[in-house]
């Protein structure tokens, strides 16, 4: 259902919820008011002449600035003022008998938790693509397997696979065990104070 109505000697093409912005009306905000000089009203074929439209004010505002300029040659004539129109800011709520139905507001459903992967040994601060595969090659897939590695299974797999002193320095069983405990990784941290700093 649609309407055509004609107010402050312009013509807008309205339906139900539609916001237009028209010639400054008397009437405050909150106020509902009856445009009545309807051109036409309908919907597809069945087209009327006639009707009523009510509408809700919203707001009285004002347009933005238009420059007026007028000038005449060597006449030394120039004249710039400037004009805001005052408008009203209408909802309409109702064409005819056919009343607004209120928009319902649809609620966000709220983001799952973030489950990280166990699997992603790079999330462990010092393991990096290259001894990632190592561990992996080796059998190492999780963070279960090194969350239970004891001080024997840190010096065979720091001999077998060359990683240095790097497991003890960087922490890698506590941190391995704070990630399934669900703290944020280190390497992340880290970073991101390492961004603050640099700034």
């Amino acid at each position: 259902m649609y309407a055509v109505v004609r107010t402050g000697g312009k013509q807008y093409r309205v339906a139900n919820n539609d916001i237009i912005l028209v010639e400054k009306l008397l009437a405050t905000k909150g106020d509902t008011i009856s445009l009545d000089d309807v051109l036409l009203m309908g919907e597809g074929a069945n087209i009327k002449p006639g009707g009523s439209v009510k509408a809700e004010v919203l707001d009285q505002i004002r347009d933005d600035t238009i420059i007026v300029f007028k000038k005449k040659r060597r006449h030394n004539y120039r004249r710039r003022n400037g004009h805001r129109q005052h408008l009203t800011v209408l909802k309409i709520t109702a064409i005819g008998d056919v009343k607004a139905e209120p928009k319902v507001k649809k609620v966000a459903a709220a983001p799952e938790p973030h489950v990280m992967d166990a699997s992603n040994l790079s999330l462990i601060s010092g393991v990096g693509p290259t001894i990632e595969k190592k561990l992996i090659a080796a059998g190492i897939k999780t963070w279960d397997d090194i969350a239970a590695w004891t001080d024997a299974d840190i010096e065979k797999w720091t001999t077998e696979l060359k990683l240095g002193s790097r497991v003890k320095r960087e922490e890698w069983v506590e941190q391995a065990k704070e990630l399934l405990a669900g703290k944020p990784p280190r390497a992340k941290i880290d970073q991101a104070e390492a961004a603050k700093e640099t700034k």
